[in-house]
């Protein structure tokens, strides 16, 4: 699955954008240099999120949309088309 389908599918999980999500963080005192453990506990307990998907918000929280190039643009089940995610929700991607 790409980490695009990862924040794709929270979404459609929890009705909240990855955006949503951020702020959501924010408000709660997360975001850069937070470690993934305050933020993984929150995500499961307030949202059922497994580890999974929720280490995809983690680096969104903590790292924003760029992501490394090492699946951009390649074949396997976890390609990506881009190195920037998009956090504004499914509907609204100008890239589907």
């Amino acid at each position: 699955m790409s980490f695009q389908s990862y924040l794709d599918n929270i979404e459609t999980k929890t009705g909240l954008t990855p955006r949503q999500f951020i702020d959501l963080a924010a408000e709660r005192g997360f975001g850069p240099g937070t470690k993934a453990g305050p933020i993984l506990e929150w995500l499961k307990e307030d949202y059922g999120l497994a580890r999974g998907h929720g280490m995809a918000l983690v680096h969104v929280i903590t790292k924003g949309p760029r992501i490394g190039d090492t699946h951009v643009g390649s074949t396997g089940s976890h390609a990506d088309p881009s190195d920037m995610l998009w956090l504004d929700g499914r509907a609204s991607n100008p890239n589907l």
